[in-house]
């Protein structure tokens, strides 16, 4: 399970519980099953931009507030691996020439780093 997907289900779990809502509201709201949203919330589910549109609307709020992660305190999740869980699955549905470019623009900018000390 990801760490990443763990971060939007806390949120998605926080968000909801703030309205007053159950899973089984969320989900009759959005047309989705209790035990799918229980599972968004676990991390245990690898929602679609589109499911988390629709639970965005379900809790009244702006696709962004779902991904905002500065209301969660979870210590035991290194930042660096956050982030790094956050650019996988940014990149995971990619073709093979994104990747190459996405590859090939992160060993340029890994060089200008190293070479400016920008740290």
């Amino acid at each position: 399970m990801s760490d990443f997907l763990k971060l939007v289900g806390e949120n998605i779990r926080l968000l909801r519980k703030k309205r007053g809502l159950t899973q089984e509201e969320l989900a009759e709201r959005i047309d989705l099953q209790q035990a799918y949203i229980g599972g968004v919330e676990r991390g245990e589910r690898n929602i679609s931009m589109l499911t988390l549109q629709k639970i965005a609307v379900g809790l009244e709020v702006s696709p962004d507030k779902v991904l905002n992660f500065g209301n969660i305190n979870l210590p035991e999740i290194p930042q660096r691996e956050v982030f790094l869980s956050i650019i996988t699955s940014l990149i995971h549905q990619k073709n093979v020439d994104e990747l190459q470019f996405i590859l090939k623009f992160l060993h340029n900018f890994s060089e200008f780093v190293e070479n400016n000390s920008i740290k």
